[in-house]
């Protein structure tokens, strides 16, 4: 996860998931998954984000993605 200064009021999320995540249909579901654990995270209104899917996204529980999240996040502030 990258965090740089924003310049709009509110937080921005980007996801990337790359061919190493595996087929269209798990990167897909990766970043689906990375954007709703990110609506649920506590996010800085002055910081974008950029989060980048690791090839277990897919299939992990999803609160071990929220989890996952939430601790670069606050690894970040």
């Amino acid at each position: 996860m990258v965090a740089v200064p924003g310049g709009s009021p509110c937080p921005r999320v980007g996801v990337l998931a790359g061919k190493a995540v595996g087929s269209a249909v798990r990167r897909n579901r990766a970043k689906r998954r990375l954007r709703e654990a990110a609506a649920l995270v506590p996010l800085r209104d002055d910081r974008d984000y950029l989060v980048i899917a690791g090839e277990v996204v897919p299939t992990a529980p999803f609160e071990a993605v929220v989890a996952w999240l939430a601790a670069a996040v606050e690894e970040l502030r």
